[in-house]
């Protein structure tokens, strides 16, 4: 009678030790973004960018250096579209504001909503980058077969360390037509 009511105990606290750690699992897992943001926030990786609008300041233009600027895109797997830049590389002066076009087309007989998310290579020059407007701001929505010109105007910040003479931005577009008919 001793070792079945030990047994019973014994498995009563293995089966509240897993609960704890399913728990502890599940909260790990829920608190996986917002340490994710923080890392890249200490140390600069991934190159994630802000999609908020900057006011367009006028800054003093660094003539005395020129950076390349490589502009690339990508479709999510899923993402029936056609997606690209019409500029690929853009040598610019730090300060001076410049406009980039992207052209999408949904390739689908269905109305589809897009977001493009951004992304730097190296991540430290993300800070450096300001987006004045931007088709990354928010979702695109797209009729049937539609095409679109976006545009994207910025400026990197002349006080861009000088060891930064090239970087790309990427942007990868997500099909979230799911996601918004949810809403």
């Amino acid at each position: 009678m001793d070792d079945a009511l030990n047994l019973k105990q014994k498995n009563t606290r293995l089966v509240q030790v897993l609960v704890l750690v399913v728990i502890g699992m599940f909260g790990f897992g829920y608190a996986l973004v917002p340490l994710y943001d923080v890392l890249c926030d200490l140390t600069g990786l991934n190159g994630k960018a802000e999609s908020v609008a900057v006011e367009e300041i006028p800054y003093k233009v660094d003539t005395t250096r020129e950076i390349n600027v490589e502009f690339l895109t990508t479709l999510n797997a899923s993402t029936p579209m056609e997606f690209r830049t019409e500029t690929k590389l853009l040598r610019i002066h730090p300060g001076e504001y410049h406009t980039v076009n992207f052209y999408a087309e949904n390739k689908t007989d269905k109305v589809m909503v897009a977001q493009a998310i951004p992304s730097f290579s190296p991540g430290a020059v993300a800070k450096y980058f300001n987006k004045i407007e931007c088709f990354c701001f928010k979702q695109q929505t797209f009729k049937a077969g539609e095409a679109k010109v976006m545009p994207m105007r910025f400026v990197v910040k002349p006080d861009l360390p000088k060891d930064f003479k090239t970087f790309t931005l990427s942007y990868t577009f997500f099909d979230n037509t799911k996601a918004a008919v949810q809403r």
